[in-house]
């Protein structure tokens, strides 16, 4: 099946979107990164987003830390008991596997990379490489642009723009050709990642560009020397209706 083939249709005025990203799992929940216990910050972070009311929430990508199947299947199960009453939806990161993120596209956990409503569209990029670093492939970038015909927001797991930090030579190779296309179509009002392990908000011409920190660990902002700040899990609360979008992150531990 074509990437955006199968659409979640919302039929309400207003979506509220949660934007969780880089959980880093291990086939233990015990497993820690850097330190952090990767499955409790997501066990936080999934809680934290069922009391938001939230029609749909979004995985921006890094499931897995250590690659292994038992980590997919961590990542479902602790969805799966969470209180979230609402589709989630995923973008595959460069850790990831898309295969195995399929195999546990099941309950709770939707494939579905086209979301319509009455007002608009969200459209979910496969940004994976074949390296860390991102890129986009002319075909799928020319069925976006195809199934971009109105008010439309998108999500991706790469930044497409510098963020004059570490995790820059590992960024989408091909961004300004994505951001152009983007831009160009006059419908997309802004573009949401994860990848970079912290907050940002950036602009490429019109266009609004969106840094949502990781459940893991953070990364200190503008150095090119990997340096991990505890800054504690956090998420991304989206409100999407005719008027716009509306966005603020939210830090779990402060």
């Amino acid at each position: 099946m074509a990437w955006f083939e199968s659409a979640l249709t919302i039929n309400k005025q207003q979506i509220r979107i949660g934007h969780f990203s880089d959980s880093h799992l291990f086939a233990d929940d015990s497993g820690e990164y850097f330190g952090v216990n990767t499955a409790a910050n997501l066990q936080q972070a999934l809680a934290a987003m069922a009391q938001e009311h939230c029609d749909v929430v979004i995985f921006g990508g890094d499931l897995t830390q250590d690659h292994t199947t038992e980590s997919y299947q961590a990542f479902a199960r602790l969805v799966t008991n969470s209180e979230l009453h609402c589709p989630v939806l995923w973008v595959p990161g460069n850790h990831d596997d898309i295969a195995l993120l399929e195999q546990i596209s099941t309950g709770k956990i939707f494939p579905h990379k086209r979301i319509t409503a009455p007002f608009g569209e969200i459209l979910l990029v496969n940004s994976k490489g074949e390296t860390p670093a991102g890129w986009c492939e002319r075909a799928h970038l020319d069925a976006l642009k195809r199934h971009i015909t109105q008010q439309t927001i998108v999500f991706t797991h790469h930044h497409p723009k510098p963020i004059d930090g570490y995790l820059d030579k590992h960024m989408l190779e091909n961004g300004p050709e994505l951001l152009n296309t983007l831009v160009d179509t006059k419908q997309v009002i802004g573009l949401f990642h994860g990848h970079v392990h912290h907050e940002y908000q950036q602009t490429f011409r019109t266009l609004p560009i969106y840094a949502t920190p990781a459940t893991s660990i953070q990364f200190v902002k503008h150095t090119k020397e990997w340096q991990q700040c505890d800054l504690g899990p956090a998420y991304r609360l989206i409100t999407f209706n005719n008027n716009g979008i509306n966005t603020e992150v939210k830090w779990l531990d402060r």
